[in-house]
């Protein structure tokens, strides 16, 4: 088996309905800039309020992707 090098990363993803839809807003979001996202973790939950109604759900993950380690 290859050795492997992973880079982590956190990514804050935005959503009006839930969560869950924040957090996959982010991993989508950031698949896009990066090849091979291995593993994401959901490391906060949060809320933002305004005149004391929630309008947005907020997810901070953590993805990991394989670094891409050229050979000399």
């Amino acid at each position: 088996m290859a050795e492997s090098v992973y880079k982590i990363i956190e990514v804050v993803g935005t959503s009006k309905a839930s969560w869950e839809e924040a957090a996959k807003n982010a991993v989508n979001t950031a698949g896009k800039q990066l090849r091979d996202l291995r593993v994401a973790e959901i490391v906060k939950l949060d809320m933002v309020v305004e005149n004391n109604k929630v309008v947005a759900y907020r997810a901070r993950v953590t993805v990991s992707f394989k670094y891409d380690v050229k050979s000399r």
